[in-house]
């Protein structure tokens, strides 16, 4: 044996000839004697290349203790035994290449990798984040009716495209119809049966109530005189108070349940009533009154009245046309950039009615601006956003009563005082007492345009209640 090949000594060193060989060095975990290419052969060395080791068997370290219970079926055989040596078993070491490998799922054993190799990491499954999502909006997907219900739904909670990119979907529509889909029907209710002629029919007709009402009223105003007009003009208000509310309540004007502000009736009654009779007080205030009776001008509100037929059908038109664009739509971006002309020509073409009227019945620019503003206020109201609706109502309505409040404040005999008169005073110089509903209804109005063609544009503002 050349110089430097010393071999190994004792019970584990092999004594039979040939079997020192590359897989009995590999099981050991000895010292390779198989000698390199051009290196002199050993005595016990096959001649001819050295045998890889096989495969799934990798050199350990000599002091892994061997299982008490013998290896099962899959455990690799060799002729020297599991310890390097013929028949003894009973070797107390033995490497850790040849204990079992722990079967995988489905019973197919494992197999280790080659000696020198990374330990691969265990793969983990494809998740679907769509089935989390699908958990997580269950009931407003087990509810909907169709897809763009859950689209709309899942855009009032706060998702855009950008949101549906990370569920590996192009947009929220594409999002919705595959969780429509997903979602098991078998057990929710039948969708409601389709509403009959009769309705459509009743709203049409609530809608034509105001402007009735007004109209009889004018009538008996301008037939009357002393103490019977001022009935008639009470009953007319009563009845036109009721027709509103039928109105309201039926056809496109109406609101979901539960979506209303019960203080938006009191400040719609105001600015109305400010429409008939704020000027008048507001002249005889400023001149130092009131002094018995003022003025009362009952045509813009027979206007008002009147438009609010046309202003109906417009909103119907909207409402149908918003939900037909959500179908058509492949985009949230898409959706409100068709839906923002839609809106102004909802609330274009009823103004333009109500300007005909009012150069029938008497010219206002103040109740211009007030039918501007209740359009407005209702169709925010309709599609989930009273709260709006009622602070800009609100606020209009107590300028108005600050406007008059402070010229009545200017004649307390405190200094000062009477520098609270001026700015009404001057804008009534310049441009009448119409300047001063003009001036605050149309700043609402604008207010709650600028709200509307963001909030009205969205595809959740739209959803079927």
């Amino acid at each position: 044996m050349p110089e430097g090949d010393t071999p190994m000594r004792g019970s584990a060193a092999p004594t039979s000839p040939g079997a020192w060989d590359a897989r009995s060095e590999a099981l050991l975990g000895a010292p390779a004697l198989t000698p390199r290419t051009g290196a002199p052969l050993g005595p016990h060395t096959a001649e001819g290349p050295a045998e890889a080791p096989p495969s799934g068997i990798a050199p350990a370290p000599t002091d892994t203790p061997w299982p008490a219970t013998p290896p099962g079926p899959d455990a690799p055989s060799d002729p020297a035994g599991p310890s390097g040596t013929a028949g003894n078993p009973g070797s107390a070491e033995t490497p850790a290449a040849l204990t079992p490998a722990a079967p995988l799922p489905g019973g197919v054993p494992a197999t280790a990798a080659p000696a020198g190799t990374p330990a691969a990491r265990p793969r983990r499954g494809t998740a679907d984040p769509v089935k989390v999502l699908m958990h997580r909006h269950r009931e407003l997907c087990a509810r909907a009716v169709d897809p763009l219900e859950i689209a709309a739904g899942l855009e009032a909670q706060g998702f855009t495209d950008r949101t549906a990119a990370r569920f590996r979907h192009r947009d929220v529509f594409s999002l919705a119809e595959e969780l429509y889909a997903r979602v098991p029907r078998g057990t929710e209710p039948p969708a409601p049966p389709t509403p009959p002629r009769g309705e459509t029919d009743a709203w049409v007709l609530a809608v034509l109530t105001p402007g009735a009402a007004a109209a009889l009223t004018g009538i008996g105003l301008a037939l009357t005189h002393g103490p019977v007009r001022l009935a008639v003009g009470a009953t007319g208000a009563l009845l036109l108070t009721a027709a509103l509310l039928l109105a309201v309540r039926r056809g496109p004007f109406r609101a979901p349940e539960g979506g209303t502000v019960p203080a938006a009736r009191l400040w719609t009654g105001w600015l109305v009533a400010y429409a008939v009779c704020g000027d008048g007080l507001l002249t005889q205030v400023l001149s130092g009154g009131p002094d018995g009776a003022w003025d009362l001008t009952p045509g813009p509100v027979l206007a008002l009245a009147l438009a609010v037929a046309p202003a109906a059908w417009c909103a119907r038109l909207f409402a149908h046309r918003a939900r037909r664009r959500i179908a058509d739509s492949r985009g949230l971006a898409d959706f409100a950039a068709g839906t923002r002309p839609l809106l102004l020509g909802t609330v274009t073409l009823p103004l333009l009615a109500l300007a005909l009227l009012l150069g029938l019945t008497g010219f206002s620019s103040g109740a211009l601006a007030l039918g501007a503003l209740l359009l407005l206020a209702r169709l925010l109201t309709v599609h989930g956003f009273p709260e709006t609706a009622a602070a800009a109502l609100a606020a209009a309505s107590a300028t108005e009563a600050l406007a008059l409040t402070s010229v009545l404040a200017a004649r307390v005999p405190v200094p000062g005082f009477d520098a609270l008169a001026i700015p009404v005073r001057t804008l009534v110089d310049a441009w009448g007492p119409g300047a001063v509903p003009t001036l605050v209804c149309g700043a609402a109005a604008l207010g709650l345009l600028a709200h509307a063609t963001g909030s009205l544009a969205r595809a959740s503002a739209h959803a079927t209640p």
